[in-house]
């Protein structure tokens, strides 16, 4: 049975829970795009912004900086020259990843219904909205 907003110490719905910051650093664009990309694997700083295409380097590096003080992802980095740093989901990014991956599939799996419903919308006069 899953917990009710009353078993739950924490409430995304109050302003001041942690909760909210965490919930949008994995629902935000980049974030979920990270974490996505992040499901396939370890990679370096500039795999995954080959992978995470459009996302720039401040975007992807402050992403990456939120999710690892949120414990999502852990950052390795090699005594390297030039330094190597790897990043890779922990236990928990690992859990809310598979999650994510359900969602992501499951809009990926409707997108016909959804630009049907934009041409409709698109197409209606602005009257009839």
């Amino acid at each position: 049975m899953e917990p009710t907003a009353q078993d739950l110490a924490y409430d995304v719905f109050s302003k001041q829970c942690p909760s909210r910051g965490t919930l949008e650093h994995v629902t935000g664009r980049w974030g979920a795009l990270t974490l996505g990309a992040l499901h396939d694997g370890t990679f370096r700083f500039n795999e995954l912004r080959r992978r995470v295409d459009g996302v720039s380097e401040k975007m992807l590096s402050q992403t990456l900086h939120a999710l690892e003080r949120d414990g999502l992802v852990h950052r390795e980095a090699q005594p390297t020259n030039p330094p190597r740093v790897d990043y890779q989901l922990t236990p928990l990014g690992r859990e809310i990843t598979e999650r994510l991956m359900n969602l992501i599939h499951f809009v990926e799996g409707r997108m016909d219904g959804v630009l049907e419903a934009r041409e409709r919308y698109d197409s209606a006069p602005a009257g009839g909205r």
